[in-house]
């Protein structure tokens, strides 16, 4: 959030900047979704709804995830102002002081936040950067007491891109199953992945596990609709209901025409979605290359989302000490924007986002080339010495 304050200030002061830190992706909205809102708009689809969201959006939402072999119906599906609200509400409903909440890093702002919100305790697990941050079972069953209430993952992963494999999603919803705790799937990212990895989704341990298993997901950044504020979650109606009753004081339903939208995307897969995945695809490979080419730098290549969270740590110095140092040294002397990975929770890196355009991201990595080669590696200990 301070990164895009500082972006849109500098723009007003007529500075041209590259944004490689927002989260959002440049593709329009599917024309499907527009024109069924729009409909909806016409037909005066404007009042209050079911508070847990349609009927049509609920089943059809339950529907797609029993092709993974769900046994979910409308009643375990809630529809949200976003993943966020969804993620929020099953904190506030679920937790209290002296639980516990397991959760690797690096990890997306906002989940240790709500948890902290909530009155608990974030116990935060380090993966191993040297595994490209992969979201392991075993050093988070290690981290799992009597307190623990809930383990949550991200995967696709924000920022890393790192996933989790279908075997680590089941050891860890086994253990949490033992305890009585829950495993809450943040998988917002579901159709950004790379490389012939295929996304492991708890949807497919529901059945096994149908008292554990919460899958939160979103239609703003498969479907480019961030701004329509729509997100879900699926699991045993006590959490739904649980999650709903929470909502019923914060947002109450979701917008009603906005959800219109999201039913029409569900009826028939729009192109866009496709496309887009394309273009992340192609990027990413660009990224990629143009990140080799910068010394110091160091990045895995991401399985999945739109991110890269390269290490940057080999230019720190005295002037520039840490991420935040370094991101904004980017954005105030380059015109480039990042998000520093101590946002995250994992000092030494910066997330670049490559849901930008093309020209955007190009001229974007010429600029952070040329400000490195300007500057030379170690150049700032040098001065300092």
């Amino acid at each position: 959030m301070a990164v895009s304050r500082r972006v849109a200030e500098l723009r007003r002061e007529g500075v041209e900047v590259f944004d490689l830190g927002a989260g959002e992706p440049d593709f329009p909205s599917p024309e499907t979704a527009v024109s069924a809102a729009q409909r909806a708009l016409d037909e005066g689809r404007t009042k209050y709804t079911v508070l847990e969201g349609t009927p049509e959006l609920r089943a059809g939402l339950a529907s797609r995830y029993r092709a993974h072999g769900a046994p979910w119906r409308a009643a375990n599906v809630l529809v949200t102002v976003g993943a966020k609200a969804a993620l929020y509400e099953l904190a506030q409903a679920l937790l209290s002081a002296g639980d516990e909440v397991v959760m690797p890093t690096p990890a997306w702002v906002s989940i240790p936040a709500q948890v902290r919100l909530a009155g608990a305790t974030a116990v935060t697990v380090p993966m191993a950067a040297g595994d490209g941050f992969a979201i392991r079972a075993q050093p988070l069953l290690g981290a799992m007491s009597e307190r623990t209430r809930a383990v949550i993952v991200n995967t696709p992963c924000n920022p890393t891109g790192a996933v989790a494999s279908m075997l680590d999603l089941e050891r860890l919803a086994a253990a949490c199953a033992e305890r009585g705790a829950l495993l809450i799937s943040d998988e917002t990212y579901e159709r950004f992945v790379y490389d012939g990895w295929r996304h492991a989704s708890v949807a497919s341990l529901a059945a096994a596990y149908p008292e554990t298993v919460v899958l939160v997901g979103s239609f703003s950044k498969s479907y480019a609709m961030t701004g329509w504020r729509l997100g879900y979650l699926l699991g045993a109606p006590s959490v739904v209901s649980a999650a709903a009753a929470v909502q019923s004081h914060v947002t109450s339903n979701a917008t009603s025409f906005a959800m219109a939208g999201a039913e029409a995307v569900l009826r028939c897969e729009p192109p866009e979605a496709a496309a887009l995945a394309a273009a992340c695809a192609r990027r990413r490979r660009s990224l990629l290359r143009e990140l080799g080419r910068l010394p110091g730098v160091v990045c895995a290549p991401p399985p999945g989302t739109f991110y890269a969270f390269p290490d940057v740590s080999a230019w720190f110095d005295d002037w520039c000490p840490d991420s935040a140092a370094f991101s904004r040294c980017l954005l105030e002397e380059a015109g480039v924007a990042t998000t520093p990975g101590s946002a995250f929770g994992c000092e030494g890196h910066i997330r670049l986002s490559y849901a930008c355009s093309d020209e955007v991201l190009t001229s974007g990595m010429e600029r952070i080339a040329r400000l490195l080669r300007g500057r030379g590696l170690g150049a700032g200990r040098r001065r300092a010495g």
